[in-house]
């Protein structure tokens, strides 16, 4: 019996999303144009109000890096944790979606990927929502 696998090179890996949207440069950049939507959005305002922003949008960067396969670790509180206090609707939590849709359109990310990601974070909404 011979084997033929021999000398071979394993099939490469498929790119993750975080990889197939240009890491974390353009990760970072969805962020910026995220939250430009959410705090011009006069019905989220005030969950941002006193919130250090620059400590938020890396903390923002790393978990949704991660989510869609970054390596560098999130070492964030959990989802309900970071949000338990702030008594977030169904509502809000749907502008938000809307806002981070918006966002990853205008950085010219397709349909169908933003149809993912939407399905990757959409699990967070019971975690999230508390009012």
């Amino acid at each position: 019996m011979t084997d033929t696998t021999a000398g071979t090179p394993a099939p490469a890996a498929s790119p993750t999303l975080f990889e197939q949207l240009g890491g974390e440069e353009a990760v970072g950049a969805v962020v910026d144009l995220f939250y430009d939507k959410v705090l011009s959005d006069p019905d989220l305002q005030p969950y941002f109000t006193g919130v250090d922003l620059d400590r938020l949008k890396q903390h923002q960067r790393r978990f949704i890096g991660q989510a869609l396969g970054a390596t560098r670790p999130y070492f964030g509180r959990s989802m309900r944790r970071a949000h338990e206090h702030l008594a977030v609707t169904e509502d809000a939590f749907g502008r938000v979606v809307t806002h981070l849709a918006g966002a990853l359109a205008e950085a010219g990310v397709d349909e169908e990927t933003i149809g993912t990601i939407a399905q990757r974070l959409l699990p967070l909404k019971q975690e999230i929502v508390t009012a």
